[in-house]
C-alpha cells in the first residue's frame, strides 16, 4: 500500500477532522521532499531532528509551527508505521515568545458588531458573546442551541472535547431567523432528494436517516450543496470559514481600529471582559473550554486596569 494511502486510512481510523488530515500530510510531504523522496521506514530520529532544525533555522517558523510538524511526523512514525523507538534529542527546539492577546475595548466590540450583517454578525456575535472559536461557531447544528435553557452545546472543540456556554440574549433573534433559513434550504433540499449532511465518526451509521432531520443541519449553512470530499455524497456543508474571517477584517478596518485584530480576537475580548467584570478564572476557563487554569491566566495580564492597576506619577 502507497504511504499516502496508509496515512489516509490510519487518520480516519483514528477520527481526525479533514483539516488536520490535509495539515498533517503538507508536513509529511515537506520532509519527505527534504529528504530527497527517501522513505521514512528507511529514515528515523536523525533525519526528524534535521527537518525540524532546518524549519528554525533556514524557515524561521515560529515555535507553534514546528510543534506542528513534530506532531504530524510523530503519528506518521508512531500510527501509520508502528514504530516506536523514536529519540529526537539533537534538534533545535524554537522558543515559545511569551506574547499577549490583543483584545478588544468594549465600545470598539461594539464598533466592529455595528459594520457587520447577517451570518458575519450572528458569527461575530457568537465569538464574542460566549467565546467560540470561529470553526465551533460555523459547525453548530441547530440541536446544539437550547433556547429553554439559554445554552449553548459545543461539540467536539479543540481537543475533541465538548462544552457548554452561555446563549447571548442580543443573539437570539439572528438565531431564530437563521434557523429559519436552514429549514427552507433544507426542505428545498430534500426536495431534490439531497439529503445528505456531514457526521463525525460512527455517526453516520448510528443515524443514517440523520441528514433528513433538521437537527441535524449546520445553522450556518451553505448556499450551495457541494461534495463531501471523504465520502464523495453531495449535501449542504457550513459556511467557509474565510468568508466570515474576510468581513469581521473589513468591519475592524471600517470601526478604525489599528489593531493587528482578527475573528479571534473577539473570543480574546469575551474572556478578558468577563474577568474584568468580576467573574472567577475557573468560570471563564470552563466557558473557553481550556484543558489547564494556566492557559486561561493569559487574559489576567490584558485587563482593563492601566499597567496591573498602577496609577501613573503623571496621573497621581
Amino acid at each position: 500500500m502507497r504511504l499516502q494511502q496508509q496515512f489516509i486510512e490510519t487518520v480516519r481510523r483514528a477520527n481526525y477532522s479533514l483539516a488536520t488530515e490535509r495539515t498533517y500530510w503538507s508536513w509529511i510531504r515537506q520532509f519527505l521532499h527534504f529528504h530527497k523522496m527517501r522513505h521514512p521506514a528507511e529514515m528515523g530520529a536523525i533525519e526528524i531532528a534535521q527537518f525540524l532544525s532546518h524549519l528554525v533555522l533556514q524557515k524561521n517558523v515560529a515555535v507553534s509551527t514546528q510543534q506542528l510538524a513534530l506532531n504530524a511526523l510523530m503519528f506518521l512514525y508512531k500510527r501509520v508505521l508502528l514504530i516506536e523507538e523514536i529519540n529526537l534529542d539533537d534538534w533545535v527546539n524554537a522558543r515559545k515568545p511569551k506574547k499577549l492577546p490583543v483584545v478588544f475595548s468594549r465600545e470598539e466590540a461594539n464598533r466592529v458588531l455595528s459594520n457587520l450583517t447577517s451570518s458575519p454578525l450572528l458569527a461575530s456575535l457568537l465569538m464574542y458573546g460566549a467565546g467560540l472559536r470561529l470553526q465551533e461557531t460555523l459547525r453548530l447544528r441547530v440541536k446544539d442551541i437550547d433556547f429553554g435553557r439559554g445554552e449553548i452545546l459545543v461539540r467536539e472543540g479543540k481537543g475533541n472535547k465538548d462544552r457548554v456556554t452561555m446563549l447571548p440574549e442580543r443573539a437570539t433573534p439572528l438565531l431564530h431567523s437563521h434557523i429559519d433559513e436552514c429549514q427552507r434550504l433544507h426542505e428545498k433540499a430534500l426536495a431534490e432528494n439531497i439529503c445528505f449532511v456531514h457526521l463525525p465518526g460512527a455517526l453516520a451509521k448510528k443515524y443514517p436517516n440523520a441528514g433528513k432531520e433538521l437537527a441535524w443541519q449546520y445553522i450556518f449553512a451553505s448556499d450551495s450543496i457541494s461534495k463531501d470530499p471523504r465520502s464523495g455524497n453531495m449535501g449542504r456543508h457550513h459556511l467557509n470559514p474565510r468568508s466570515i474571517q474576510k468581513a469581521v477584517k473589513i468591519a475592524i478596518h471600517k470601526a478604525g481600529i489599528h489593531k493587528h485584530a482578527s475573528c479571534h480576537t473577539l473570543r480574546h475580548s469575551f474572556a478578558t471582559h468577563l474577568l474584568e467584570r468580576g467573574y472567577d478564572i475557573r468560570t471563564v476557563q470552563e466557558l473557553l473550554g481550556h484543558a489547564n487554569v494556566n492557559t486561561t491566566m493569559i487574559y489576567t495580564h490584558v485587563l482593563n486596569k492601566g499597567g496591573r492597576g498602577v496609577i501613573s506619577p503623571v496621573d497621581g
